[in-house]
């Protein structure tokens, strides 16, 4: 029997959920936005460093996002995210993902084959020399030496996506997952010259990506706001949907191609931008909101009081214990300012209003302290050593952490995005 081609809606957003039990508090705020007509796809990922560190496994995260679905009655599509995989750690998710985030960052900059990338400009004599792309004010110039540069820089990492892509369709068959290739975690932002480049290199590929991750200008730390030159920013975002519409077009790539935002969860002073960007041009994207939910989910523990507060408590002294453990994979994606970080024995002594105040993510609240809430972000294992003890009492104070997770999903994010 055959099958239509699985398709990503217009607007998407990517949901972490670390510890398997938000799917429902998650869902409720796309039914909020369908509520206010806004088509809003679901995509709940988790990436197998995750998986690792909490000691769970792909099969869990799509329990939760069935029965969350089964439980609110959804209509929708929805999708399960291996976020972030490679050749090594894929075959962990095939079995139960429908999208899948081809991360080859690690692979950008080793050199290509110098013989494929001559047969890569010999192919595309259309990106040398003056490029007029509708909706760019101005005609992007290009040298031979320009093109040869970038497929040098990206040709490889884009061959391990075909590779990967090939290696899910032969089980899973084509067109029933989403693929989206993310470059976002390496060192330097893509160009919008250079993204043409690398979305005809996919096209080469015949990867038939539905989303495309880019490296943008500026800082996207973890759970904190944008840090960078917003105008800037909203230039680029502009140029490179008018490139994705370009490629589109010339390159016969999916029509509803859109760029994904990683680290998207509450970058507040760019989503104006977004705005703007995607009601001018008519796009679509992709949000990733990822870890700010196990955030709010420690919030709701605060905010319970009690044992709820003593937790979260026990929670910030064991992360501030071992800062540089948890810190390090997140290198380049953190800025925690350790002389902003409060004392374990100070925060022993606050109140459920002073440590929400502290950690939830409101810039005119003064006790915000976007230090601690890095380091929260990223300390998540102290609570997945916990065990059954965090989980239990995340069912204690059930109420509180659910409603943090929908008004920070709805409020914060999908009302200014979208609404």
């Amino acid at each position: 029997m055959s099958h239509a081609p699985l398709v990503l809606g217009k607007f998407s957003l990517g949901m972490g959920d670390r510890f398997a039990h938000e799917a429902e508090a998650q869902l409720a705020a796309c039914i909020l936005a369908e509520q206010h007509g806004v088509a809003l796809t679901p995509v709940w990922n988790k990436s197998n460093r995750e998986h690792n560190i909490i000691g769970s496994e792909p099969t869990g995260t799509r329990q939760a996002a069935d029965a969350a679905v089964r439980t609110l009655g959804w209509k929708g599509a929805y999708f399960l995210d291996a976020d972030h995989i490679g050749l090594k750690t894929v075959d962990r998710f095939v079995a139960v993902s429908d999208f899948f985030t081809i991360d080859v960052a690690d692979f950008i900059a080793q050199p290509a084959d110098p013989a494929a990338v001559q047969a890569f400009v010999q192919r595309h004599p259309e990106l040398v020399g003056t490029l007029t792309i509708p909706g760019i004010e101005r005609p992007m110039q290009t040298t031979r030496a320009d093109v040869e540069r970038t497929a040098a820089k990206f040709l490889l990492a884009v061959q391990e996506a075909g590779k990967v892509y090939r290696h899910i369709a032969a089980v899973k068959g084509v067109g029933r997952f989403v693929p989206e290739i993310s470059m976002d975690e390496t060192d330097s932002p893509q160009t919008p010259p250079e993204l043409l480049v690398i979305l005809a290199a996919i096209a080469d590929e015949q990867v038939p990506i539905q989303t495309i991750a880019p490296k943008f200008t500026g800082r996207f730390n973890k759970g904190v706001d944008y840090v960078g030159d917003v105008v800037q920013f909203e230039r680029e975002f502009n140029e490179d949907l008018c490139v994705i519409a370009h490629a589109v077009k010339h390159y016969g790539l999916p029509a509803n191609l859109k760029l994904s935002v990683h680290s998207g969860s509450d970058k507040f002073s760019i989503y104006p931008a977004i705005r703007r960007a995607l009601t001018k041009h008519g796009a679509g994207v992709h949000v990733k909101t990822a870890g700010t939910t196990w955030l709010e989910e420690v919030i709701g523990l605060a905010e319970a009081g009690g044992a709820g507060l003593a937790l979260a408590k026990e929670i910030y002294a064991e992360a501030l214990s071992h800062i540089d453990e948890l810190s390090q994979p997140y290198a380049t994606v953190i800025d925690i300012d350790r002389r902003r970080l409060p004392s374990a024995a100070e925060v022993q002594g606050w109140t459920s209003a002073q440590y929400v105040g502290a950690l939830r993510h409101d810039l005119k609240n003064p006790l915000y302290n976007q230090h601690l809430r890095q380091l929260l972000h990223v300390g998540f294992k102290v609570a997945a050593k916990m065990g059954p003890r965090y989980l239990e009492q995340l069912q204690s104070c059930r109420v509180s952490c659910a409603r943090n997770v929908t008004e920070n999903l709805f409020e914060r994010h999908i009302r200014p995005l979208f609404i």
